[in-house]
C-alpha cells in the first residue's frame, strides 16, 4: 500500500468521478484508475462500485474512506513538522481557500509579508464540506466559505465572518448580439443553453442561478457536462451551439478568452456572499485579523 494510492482513493471518493479526480491531481484519469485498481488487490476488497455513467463508494469503501484521510492527515502533520524544521521553525497558516479571489489573494500575501513574516500561508483547495470538516478538527486555521454552508453539523464550534459579496457576470460567444451589450438580464438568455457545474460540486452557486432563471420566467436548457471552467468556457465560445454560463467577477477581470465575452447582470444581477470561517477560541486570532484586513480592503478594479 502506498501513499499516492490512499491520496488517489480519496480525491476519487469525494469526487465519485475519476476524470475530475485526475484533474485534481493533475495527473492521467489511467494512471489514478490503475493506481486504485491495485490498492483494491491489496486490500483484497472493492472500494468502487463502476458503471459507465456513475462511480460510488461501497460499504467497504465508506468503511475504508476514514481510515485513509487519516493516514493522509498524519502524512501532512509530518511533512509541516519537517518543513518547520527546515526553515527555522517558520509558522504556518493554514487556509481553506475557494476560486475567484484575484487582487485578494495578492493582497493576502503582501499582508503577511508585512505583518507576520515569520508565517508562511498554505492555502487547501478542497469541497467545502471537507474544508468545514479540517477546520472544526484543527487541520485548518480558517475557512473561506462562499454562499451558505452545507446542513450536516460540520461547523459546530465554527464562527462565521461576513467579508464580501462576490459578484458574478455572464459569459457568453464574443460573436453573439449579447456580447455588445453594456449589461443583460438573466431573462435575455433564456434562448441560450446553460453551462453549470452539477449541484453537488456548489450547490450555492447553482441555486442562486438557477432560482435567478426562475424568477425571470424561464428555465434554463441544460447545456453540455463540462468538469472545470476551462472546458466550460471552451464550450461557450466554440459557436457550435448559442452557449451561456456564469464567472465570478474577479476570475473575469483576469480571464483572457478572445472567443468569449464576460457581461454584467443588470438590476440586482447575481451575488454570492463570501464568509470567512474560524474555529472559536483559536489560537490564531492576531493572524486571523490580519487575514481579514486584507481581503475586506478595497479592490482595485483598474487592471
Amino acid at each position: 500500500m502506498e501513499l499516492r494510492q490512499l491520496r488517489y482513493f480519496v480525491t476519487v471518493a469525494e469526487e465519485l468521478h475519476f476524470g475530475r479526480a485526475a484533474e485534481r491531481l493533475v495527473i492521467g484519469q489511467p494512471a489514478v484508475s490503475q493506481q486504485v485498481r491495485r490498492l483494491e488487490r491489496e486490500l483484497k476488497v472493492e472500494l468502487f462500485d463502476r458503471t459507465p455513467r456513475t462511480v460510488r463508494l461501497t460499504a467497504a469503501g465508506e468503511t475504508f474512506l476514514p481510515a485513509a484521510r487519516a493516514v493522509l492527515a498524519a502524512e501532512e502533520q509530518a511533512r509541516s513538522v519537517a518543513a518547520e524544521l527546515a526553515g527555522g521553525q517558520r509558522d504556518v497558516f493554514r487556509l481553506g481557500t475557494v476560486t475567484g479571489l484575484g487582487d485578494r489573494l495578492d493582497r493576502l500575501f503582501d499582508a503577511f509579508a508585512r505583518h507576520a513574516p515569520h508565517v508562511r500561508i498554505e492555502l487547501v483547495s478542497v469541497p467545502v464540506r471537507e474544508r468545514l470538516a479540517r477546520l472544526a478538527d484543527g487541520h485548518l486555521d480558517a475557512a473561506l466559505v462562499r454562499g451558505a454552508a452545507p446542513d450536516g453539523g460540520e461547523g459546530t464550534g465554527l464562527l462565521r465572518r461576513p467579508l464580501w459579496d462576490e459578484e458574478l457576470v455572464a459569459a457568453v460567444p464574443a460573436r453573439h448580439p449579447l456580447a455588445q451589450r453594456e449589461a443583460v438580464a438573466l431573462g435575455d438568455l433564456a434562448g441560450l443553453a446553460l453551462c453549470l457545474t452539477e449541484r453537488r460540486n456548489h450547490p450555492a452557486l447553482v441555486d442562486l442561478v438557477l432560482d435567478g432563471c426562475r424568477r425571470a420566467g424561464f428555465a434554463p436548457v441544460p447545456g453540455p457536462a463540462t468538469s472545470n471552467l476551462q472546458d466550460t468556457l471552451a464550450a461557450v465560445g466554440s459557436g457550435s451551439s448559442p452557449l451561456w454560463t456564469v464567472v465570478y467577477e474577479g476570475n473575469a477581470r483576469r480571464l483572457r478568452v478572445p472567443r468569449v465575452a464576460f457581461v454584467p447582470f443588470a438590476g440586482p444581477g447575481l451575488r454570492l456572499p463570501v464568509e470567512l470561517a474560524v474555529r472559536a477560541g483559536a489560537r490564531s486570532a492576531p493572524l486571523v485579523e490580519v487575514l481579514l484586513a486584507a481581503l475586506t480592503a478595497p479592490v482595485c478594479n483598474d487592471q
